[in-house]
């Protein structure tokens, strides 16, 4: 039986329905360098000994020419997937706009998003995914990912349990706008991806 496709008025009235209220009043600080952060009340034992256990005592030298931060891979996570579905982001972004992930509906998940930070604290970092259908928008999601320090190590971060939309106007490809930024609005990664939600894991 051919799948029905929603009309254009049925992807407006989703799009409405997910529109929030946006309105955060926050003010970003003043972006500091590590050294800075490390000299500042460097005579006061207590807050000395709490900035190491903050930022760790080892300085992390890295290479100048290599982006302080770096997006290195997106892992959708979900319990009864055959398989792990990852996107390498240190590679060929552009071919990910001609594949899809298919994710079967219904089902819970999140997205997982590895990144590294090599020199200098970062405040505010900020995970951003538009949802396109047919080309028009019908969700967006911000998540707050949190202020870090330079590391040798890479961090995680998980988005909340979300329910994949399910329905024979549900099913079909979506088109997925993700973007990596934070507080002073640098965009340290943007990319696209598809999402094809479907019936079974494999139709």
């Amino acid at each position: 039986m051919a799948e029905q496709e929603p009309t254009p008025e049925q992807l407006a009235a989703i799009a409405a329905e997910n529109e929030a209220a946006e309105g955060v009043n926050y003010k970003a600080p003043a972006q500091k360098s590590l050294q800075e952060i490390q000299e500042l009340d460097k005579d006061d034992e207590s807050l000395r000994k709490y900035k190491e256990a903050l930022l760790g005592s080892v300085n992390v030298v890295a290479d100048p020419k290599v982006p302080n931060v770096q997006v290195t891979r997106l892992t959708l996570l979900c319990e009864t997937a055959p398989s792990p579905l990852t996107l390498d982001l240190q590679g060929d972004l552009e071919a990910f706009k001609k594949q899809s992930f298919v994710l079967k509906e219904g089902v819970e998940y999140r997205i997982k998003i590895n990144f590294k930070v090599n020199r200098d604290i970062v405040s505010g970092l900020k995970y951003v995914q538009q949802t396109f259908r047919k080309g028009v928008k019908i969700d967006k999601s911000d998540y707050m990912v949190g202020s870090y320090g330079p590391r040798p190590n890479e961090y995680e971060f998980l988005t909340p349990l979300e329910e994949a939309p399910k329905g024979m106007l549900a099913r079909g490809t979506y088109n997925m706008k993700s973007k990596f930024t934070d507080d002073d609005k640098h965009d340290h990664l943007s990319w696209e991806w598809n999402l094809n939600i479907k019936k079974e894991w494999k139709d």
